[in-house]
């Protein structure tokens, strides 16, 4: 370390304060560390592990639940490693403990790494992961088909930072279109609510996107734990809206990645799958638009030759008319030949049938026709007589068997009617008024069974054997006659009546 230069305040006296240069300073806590610490064993979870790097060494950290180490490993000993860094793994490192001034960082340089365990958040992770898996959410049936050509696209992301400008960047590179940002902080321990609520909130537009962008850049287990929340991975899997989760480097992984219908490596990976190149599509559709001008010019050109073959080998007019005109005119030259030999023929007929027609042969024919007439209308009559006789027999007895049945069927109906017409005699009430028995009718013609349905004033009519008499009832008791005494007497004051 070179001297030390002393200013005072004033600039013009000496101080005591010794001054140092940035690389002094740092040159000299990194010696302090070495020399203090020296060759440590630290055990920790390893957290922000890519990969190798291009170069074959290994950068990453170690962690606890209070702070974490940066660490790294030099290509030389991790080719010797037996077990490799793995994310989330809880290790023991071995190695010196040291200082890289170039960012004012402490750190371990690691030669040997032991396994140790899986670390606390892996562990909540995969525990969390296999619930969710189990409820069926990441389920490939699930997943949704993404909109070939999409009119709008929500992003889900960080308004300030690299990742929004590149994923509108690549939009407009590949086919410009609307696009709706959603502002949400990607780090933290809001990011799980402010994720799902922007998820929901796109479902819930009445004009929602046809397309979900989550979008964030790379990151620590601890960086990317919001989005490894419950609420962001059943949001995910309840959208109507098919969803893309571009959340850290493609090595990185959350629970978001699985629930989404589509995971991204990146988030400018995520913009090229949800759009095409729009010059592509140009390209395809003229290419198309030429391959079909090609194919109708070559399906027009193909029929107009089949059309040329066919005329050409269609006969002329005269040739398809020949054949016809020549059997016709055939036909017209035996036509007069065959008349006269019909005629013949019809001739010879007609005197053959006229030779038949004399009037001798016409008179025996009569003859003979009249005796074969007798003979069978004698037969005629005889058959007939038979029948008819024999048919006006069956008539005479159907008749009298007939008017039997009928006088029978009388006499049972009248004694049925006669038996109905006493039993109406015997039911009918007329035969109680001839005893001296009245009905009562109100002025409806009811029959009135009570003095309690007859009010004072109140029309009524009786009915007796010989007539009806109107009335109207007076009100109160009806006190009965009074008897009168007989001229005979008992001795004991009681009297016997008339009969009469």
């Amino acid at each position: 370390m070179s001297e030390p230069k002393s200013y005072s305040d004033t600039g013009n006296a000496k101080s005591n304060q010794t001054e140092y240069t940035v690389t002094e300073i740092s040159s000299s806590l990194k010696k302090t560390v070495e020399e203090r610490f020296g060759y440590v064993r630290i055990r920790g979870e390893i957290t922000g592990f890519r990969g190798a790097h291009s170069s074959g060494h290994c950068y990453f950290a170690l962690k606890d639940d209070r702070a974490r180490i940066e660490a790294v490993i030099w290509k030389g000993v991790a080719n010797k490693l037996k077990h490799f860094p793995e994310e989330g793994l809880e290790v023991i490192a071995s190695g010196k403990l040291t200082t890289y001034p170039g960012s004012s960082k402490y750190q371990i340089v690691i030669d040997n790494l032991e396994p140790a365990g899986a670390g606390a958040l892996m562990a909540l992770l995969q525990e969390r992961k296999a619930k969710l898996e189990a409820e069926g959410l990441f389920a490939p049936e699930r997943k949704q088909l993404l909109p070939y050509m999409p009119k709008t696209i929500g992003v889900i992301t960080s308004p300030t930072g690299a990742v929004i400008r590149d994923v509108l960047h690549r939009i407009n590179d590949r086919f410009p279109l609307h696009v709706i940002v959603w502002p949400v902080r990607v780090q933290g321990e809001t990011t799980g609510a402010e994720v799902s609520n922007a998820i929901n909130g796109f479902n819930a537009m009445n004009e929602p996107p046809d397309l979900i962008i989550v979008a964030r850049g790379g990151g620590s287990i601890e960086d990317l734990w919001g989005f490894n929340d419950e609420i962001v991975v059943r949001a995910a899997a309840s959208s109507d809206i098919p969803l893309i989760s571009a959340v850290g480097h493609e090595t990185d992984w959350t629970l978001l990645d699985l629930a989404a219908d589509v995971r991204a490596p990146t988030p400018t990976g995520a913009a090229e799958l949800a759009i095409p190149v729009k010059s592509e599509l140009d390209a395809t559709i003229a290419s198309y638009k030429a391959r079909l001008q090609s194919a109708l010019s070559r399906q027009f050109e193909k029929a107009r030759s089949n059309l040329l073959a066919a005329q050409r080998g269609l006969a002329s007019p005269d040739m398809l008319l020949a054949m016809p005109r020549r059997r016709l005119d055939e036909a017209s030259g035996r036509l007069g030949r065959g008349l006269d030999l019909a005629t013949r023929r019809k001739r010879t007929g007609y005197e053959s049938i006229a030779g038949r027609l004399s009037h001798r042969g016409l008179s025996s024919s009569i003859a003979r026709n009249n005796d074969r007439l007798d003979a069978l209308s004698r037969r005629a009559n005889t058959a007939h007589g038979n029948k008819i006789k024999s048919t006006r027999t069956y008539i005479n007895e159907l008749t009298r068997r007939n008017i039997n049945a009928f006088e029978n069927k009388a006499v049972r109906a009248k004694a049925r009617y006669d038996q109905a017409n006493r039993l109406l005699g015997s039911l009918s009430y007329k035969s109680i008024l001839d005893r001296g028995y009245a009905v009562v009718r109100n002025a409806k013609d009811t029959p009135i069974a009570s003095i309690e349905n007859v009010k004072s004033g109140e029309a009524f009519s009786v009915e007796l054997r010989d007539g009806r008499i109107a009335a109207v009832a007076a009100g109160g008791d009806v006190k009965p006659p009074s008897q009168k005494k007989s001229a005979k007497s008992k001795p004991d004051g009681s009297s016997q009546g008339d009969l009469f």
